[in-house]
């Protein structure tokens, strides 16, 4: 069609430049002539030129104002509503940051998984939908509300609690709103056993990734509603309070109740966003005996729901997209933290008994064996190296000096020959503990120094407020729970003290056993 006009146009411009030459010159012409004899006529001919030429000249300028509009047509026709720019563009950047950090998972499950999470989040980009979930315990009324709204019959109204095994979603178009709304009927919380149990699990998932949450209620708040629905609050969901079943209370207690509401909600939902309703309003028996079913009144709910729907929809949405791009990327990166702490306690497990072997054969003063074992400098650089901190060993050495001081400042070095002395005289011979005592001492000085540095490079090679002395503290504390203890007596005595008692003269066995890691 746009071809079409355009060959159209340059046939046209031709035709009226070539006639509006030969206009100009046979006008000219009789011009000439006529202007002798009857000068007047002459200029009533030169003024129907210049009307003739304006009428061609405003003729092309019309035609071409159409083939301009008919070309920028789209612009002018109504725009489909946009997902707000700044919240779209955080939760792009923050699925890229996502599927760089999945890319480091090792449990291809997980990684797998965390991929189709990724998808589905960027799907909401361009979805046409706003997701409303109806959440509550199981008899307040929530398939009944779902019933009244979509002026259908979707679920077993009047069944026993706990009939929704699944969340179900229904279609619902709202007048004036551009998007279809999703409306899904959950599970009730708090149901008894198993199933109910897995039921809940399903209701709060679905209620977390809904866009707008319609809590149902049959009364005042019980603390199983309360909880749920202040989390919510707090993770930034957006929720409206139904106060279901108001056709078995006085109008006084229906007030009564929607105060006491709107008073333990303030804060973090509206008093305008807690809305009575009765959505099966009980049968009422006429007096000649015949049973009235009254109509649904939640009216004063529809007219709630489409206000927000219609005013704040988009940013519901955005929001919603958001909070979940941001959510799977703190899971991924506890995933990843996960995989890397077991992969750094494996590595302080090792240099443990590296550095206790060495020491076991060759005994040093306390302070030297902080230097060379305890905090040994190769287990900081492969420590930092699973966290993606490249160390050189001098960096390495002045890191694990540094600690090995606050280690015996903090008198922990004592506190450790002292516990582990009293320990290993109730496992072996006494003979045995002199050999074994600084061995064992080491792999446990190690041990703690190892887990301190795992929190170091977990804060991006930051001690955190506390300092390094505060970090060093904990870990002490931590191992010196008994049932560790237990555990570390166990195992030193299978590392450290066994090979002395096979080998009590050769120290070349031991080195096998623990080959030195100084560099």
């Amino acid at each position: 069609m746009r071809l079409s006009r355009l060959l159209t146009l340059i046939i046209g411009l031709s035709l009226i430049l070539l006639l509006t030459l030969w206009l100009i010159d046979s006008f000219y012409r009789l011009y000439i002539q006529i202007a002798f004899t009857a000068p007047l006529l002459a200029n009533l001919l030169a003024l129907l030129l210049i009307v003739l030429l304006g009428t061609l000249i405003f003729a092309l300028i019309y035609y071409t104002g159409l083939f301009r509009s008919s070309r920028q047509q789209p612009s002018w026709r109504p725009l489909e509503p946009k997902v707000p720019q700044a919240k779209t563009e955080a939760a792009t950047e923050t699925l890229k940051a996502v599927r760089q950090q999945v890319a480091q998972i090792q449990d291809e499950v997980a990684q797998q998984a965390m991929l189709r999470r990724s998808q589905e989040i960027e799907s909401l980009l361009s979805r046409r939908e706003i997701m409303v979930v109806v959440f509550g315990m199981g008899s307040a009324g929530k398939t009944s509300l779902v019933n009244a709204l979509i002026g259908r019959i979707v679920g077993k109204v009047g069944a026993p609690m706990g009939t929704t095994e699944v969340g179900e979603t229904y279609r619902l178009k709202l007048k004036g709103l551009n998007r279809q709304i999703l409306i899904a009927d959950t599970p009730g919380i708090l149901e008894a056993g198993v199933a109910g149990t897995q039921r809940e699990q399903i209701a709060r998932q679905l209620a977390t990734e809904a866009d707008l949450l319609l809590l149902v209620v049959d009364n005042d708040l019980r603390q199983s509603e309360y909880e749920p629905l202040q989390r919510l609050a707090e993770i930034g969901k957006r929720s409206l309070l139904v106060f279901n079943k108001t056709d078995l209370y006085t109008e006084a207690d229906v007030e009564k109740i929607l105060a006491r509401l709107r008073q333990r909600l303030r804060g973090f939902i509206a008093a305008s966003d807690v809305v009575p309703i009765a959505a099966a309003p009980q049968s009422v028996r006429l007096e000649g005996g015949e049973l009235f079913q009254p109509e649904p009144e939640i009216m004063p709910l529809i007219k709630r729901l489409a206000a927000i729907l219609r005013s704040e929809g988009e940013d519901l949405v955005a929001d919603n997209i958001l909070l979940q791009s941001q959510r799977l990327g703190e899971e991924a990166r506890n995933l990843i933290d996960g995989q890397r702490r077991r992969e750094a306690q494996k590595v302080v497990e090792r240099f443990q008994w590296i550095g206790a072997g060495v020491i076991s054969i060759t005994p040093l003063p306390v302070v030297d064996l902080l230097a060379t074992a305890a905090v040994n400098a190769q287990m900081v650089v492969e420590i930092g190296r699973i966290y993606g901190c490249e160390l050189n060993m001098e960096r390495g050495r002045e890191l694990a000096l540094s600690l090995g001081k606050t280690l015996a400042s903090l008198g922990i070095v004592k506190g450790a020959i002292q516990l582990l002395t009293t320990a290993l005289h109730l496992n072996v011979a006494t003979l045995l503990v002199g050999k074994a005592i600084q061995g064992v001492t080491a792999a446990y000085l190690t041990r703690i120094a190892g887990k301190s540095f795992i929190e170091y490079f977990r804060n991006d090679q930051d001690w955190g407020d506390g300092g390094i002395t505060e970090v060093v503290q904990r870990q002490f504390q931590l191992s010196r729970r008994d049932e560790f203890i237990k555990d570390f007596i166990g195992q030193a005595i299978a590392k450290v003290v066994k090979p002395l008692t096979d080998a009590p003269n050769s120290e070349t066995e031991i080195e096998q056993e623990y080959p030195s890691q100084e560099h």
